[in-house]
């Protein structure tokens, strides 16, 4: 296994377009199998769901966009999002980055035993320096079975025989919260940076981690579905904090939605597709004197973008409002990027579209 040695972009051949095309391909592919599979998981537990595409433009378009296939308060899912985008500089070739090639996925049912899912499968492509891959699975449940961190587990080891146990210990390192002293979630795959030299065999790597995670959560989420048809009213309490927990991590730590936010305010409400439809605002704001300064400001400003309360509605407007938070944050606090997740490679994100 090889992943990038430094913080640097890797060195290879010349851009090649051919490449960013093919893993355009490949993530549309995935997205289109996740649509797929979540709707046959909604049709088999009796209550058919259609996930809607949206689509967004960068620039109008001048720089690409993307589709985003999503669907939320529904009796299956309380959120779904399935993003593809892909962003290119053709007519500005001063900038670092050629193309960047991404697929980013989460769902959060409704069911409170039926865990979350996060995947996010991308190409970087470089100006005239090769190019590099991010790959992340993780499993996020609200009420944990162990049995579903186990099958996740195999899932992925079987996909990534070579690269499982590094990006396993990785991804432990990214998705844990200091403030709170727990991981986001159960189990987690995370390489950044990565570039064996083949990129078609990493293609290959990528493609089938992808389609087994896609299968194997479509399996947990039909047992738990089946398994548990009447949660109770404490189950949706453990919810609403898991979620309070899974917005306070992405919201102030997760370095790829804050690149995103940073980057443009052209997809906001896709950036911000992860967030599940309601947290406790009150709870959010008790975790603000965990937080180290000046992270504890943001929290605050993050709960002062809500309405509030121990039932908060995520929705669209909101959405708006937390991003616009981040982005004020990190301008006035470039500083706090330090504290963000972070494994052994930090990527130069923002600097690439610059």
């Amino acid at each position: 296994m090889t992943t990038l040695a430094s913080n640097s972009p890797p060195s290879g051949p010349d851009t090649d377009p051919a490449r960013a095309a093919s893993a355009y391909a490949l993530v549309c592919a995935l997205q289109r199998h996740m649509v797929d599979a979540m709707q046959r998981v909604a049709l088999a537990a009796g209550h058919p769901t259609a996930l809607v595409a949206s689509e967004w433009l960068r620039d109008g378009g001048r720089h690409g966009g993307g589709v985003r296939w999503g669907t939320g308060d529904t009796a299956v899912f309380n959120r779904a999002s399935v993003n593809v985008s892909q962003v290119h500089y053709a007519d500005e070739p001063d900038k670092p980055l050629a193309s960047a090639t991404a697929l980013s996925t989460i769902i959060h049912p409704a069911n409170p035993h039926a865990p979350s899912v996060h995947m996010h499968i991308s190409w970087t492509q470089l100006r005239g320096r090769g190019g590099y891959w991010r790959i992340m699975a993780d499993l996020n449940p609200a009420i944990a079975a162990s049995v579903d961190a186990s099958s996740f587990e195999e899932c992925l080891s079987h996909a990534a025989p070579t690269q499982y146990a590094y990006a396993a210990e990785q991804g432990a390192r990214y998705f844990w919260i200091p403030a709170l002293e727990r991981h986001r979630g159960v189990a987690h795959f995370y390489l950044e940076g990565y570039d064996s030299g083949d990129f078609t065999e990493d293609a290959t790597m990528a493609r089938e981690l992808g389609h087994s995670t896609i299968d194997t959560y479509a399996a947990l989420v039909s047992t738990a579905l089946s398994e548990h048809p009447e949660p109770s009213a404490r189950d949706y309490e453990q919810q609403l904090a898991y979620h309070t927990a899974y917005l306070f991590q992405v919201l102030t730590l997760d370095r790829g939605t804050t690149s995103g936010l940073l980057i443009h305010d052209q997809n906001d409400l896709g950036i911000l597709g992860s967030l599940p439809s309601h947290i406790d605002a009150q709870l959010l704001a008790s975790w603000a004197v965990r937080a180290q300064p000046p992270q504890d400001e943001l929290v605050r400003s993050l709960v002062s973008a809500t309405a509030g309360g121990e039932r908060c509605l995520i929705d669209d407007a909101t959405k708006r409002a937390l991003a616009t938070t981040v982005r004020q944050f990190y301008r006035a606090h470039p500083e706090a990027l330090a504290m963000q997740a972070a494994g052994d490679i930090i990527p130069p994100t923002v600097a690439n579209h610059r």
